[in-house]
């Protein structure tokens, strides 16, 4: 389906939900910390998310979760939630009940309703149109087991839906600090499917390695610690954009993991919340629909400013400079306690959303990369 034969497409939508306020993965766990409630908190106090934009999420049913997980995974989960304890076969198993995946009060809910707005998401953007889902971009789940703090993979799942909803095909652009092994498990293999991942070498899970291509259209990029915002527009100009627009999608899904700036405890990259943006800007054109998920990020500060200003981008919103006072009272009302220390913020992650850009040098490493996937393109094209 070509953008003409899409109607009239109407503003972005944003689909959340409460169930993200209160609920943790434990007070010593990375996800202890708010973020979608931040988000929705922000928007609302700059008049950016009036109420007809917003969807309240639903929690995907199990049948609708079979898609990408098992059937055995997924009573697993509900049991482990209703028993708030798991066995030690199940632990072996599913890799529930873990430090990672730990077992918490909305173990399976909190998940589902992520699920959930990605599968609405695709139905919705059957006629075009964008739409934001922070609490999405779980990529590291897989079909019979927790991974990474993700219990389902909901871009997985978001994917199938834009399928059943007329695009065929589907970009997925991942620039989390991570790199989205269960995402790639599902399509490497699918020729409608381009995957782009930029994420720090050596990070965990060590997949996505340079050389690794799957049968389809697989483009991974490892980049090293200290990666800047001048290396990320390079990245962007010359290899995430022209991917994306040779392949022609019918649907874009861009992860927007907060957790490669440099404030993030979970990596050691060093960019600024506008390298985030720019890329949230410039693919937007490149695709009739467009879906925009969270993903990763750790500091409650940095994660809710970043996704604050992708709102404000995807709505072509101004961004103070400073803060209004209701604005500033939400992030001066975060707390970040771990089972160590507390952390404070600096002023400016209190008074505004903008960073200072943080540009730099373009390390052989990263020109090379690009170059090598370049060149690979060049190839397919």
């Amino acid at each position: 389906m070509q953008a003409s034969d899409l109607h009239a497409t109407p503003p972005a939508r944003f689909i959340g939900s409460e169930i993200y306020r209160h609920s943790s993965y434990g007070a010593w766990h990375p996800l202890r910390v708010p973020r979608v409630s931040t988000v929705m908190d922000l928007a609302r106090s700059m008049g950016w998310l009036p109420p007809a934009q917003f969807i309240t999420s639903p929690r995907a049913k199990t049948a609708a979760l079979m898609g990408y997980h098992t059937p055995t995974y997924l009573a697993a989960l509900q049991a482990a939630e209703a028993a708030q304890n798991v066995t030690d076969e199940v632990r072996a198993k599913h890799n529930l009940g873990t430090p990672s995946n730990p077992v918490f009060k909305e173990m399976f809910r909190r998940p589902a309703t992520a699920a959930g707005a990605s599968l609405l998401a695709g139905e919705l953007l059957r006629h075009g149109g964008v739409i934001y889902s922070p609490a999405g971009g779980t990529h590291h789940g897989l079909p019979d087991r927790a991974n990474g703090f993700c219990y389902l993979n909901d871009p997985v799942l978001a994917i199938q839906s834009l399928r059943r909803s007329g695009a065929q095909r589907i970009a997925y652009v991942d620039i989390d600090a991570h790199h989205p092994d269960g995402v790639e498990h599902a399509f490497a293999g699918d020729e409608d499917t381009l995957q782009i991942s930029v994420h720090e070498q050596n990070r965990w899970p060590r997949t996505g390695v340079l050389t690794d291509a799957g049968v389809g259209q697989v483009y991974n990029l490892p980049v090293p610690a200290g990666l800047n915002d001048t290396e990320m527009a390079l990245i962007r100009d010359e290899l995430i954009l022209p991917l994306v627009a040779d392949f022609r999608p019918d649907a874009i899904v861009l992860q927007c993991g907060a957790d490669a700036v440099t404030e993030d405890p979970q990596s050691r990259l060093t960019l600024s919340n506008n390298a985030h943006w720019a890329i949230v800007a410039a693919l937007r054109t490149l695709s009739p629909r467009y879906l925009v998920l969270g993903g990763g990020g750790y500091n409650p500060w940095s994660v809710g400013r970043l996704w604050a200003g992708v709102w404000a981008t995807l709505n072509g919103h101004d961004i103070p400079d400073v803060l209004p006072q209701a604005a500033q009272g939400i992030l001066g009302a975060l707390t970040w306690a771990g089972p160590f220390r507390q952390h404070h913020p600096q002023a400016h992650w209190i008074t505004t959303l903008r960073d200072t850009p943080r540009e730099g040098v373009i390390s052989d490493a990263v020109r090379t990369g690009v170059q090598s996937l370049a060149t690979r393109r060049a190839r397919w094209v």
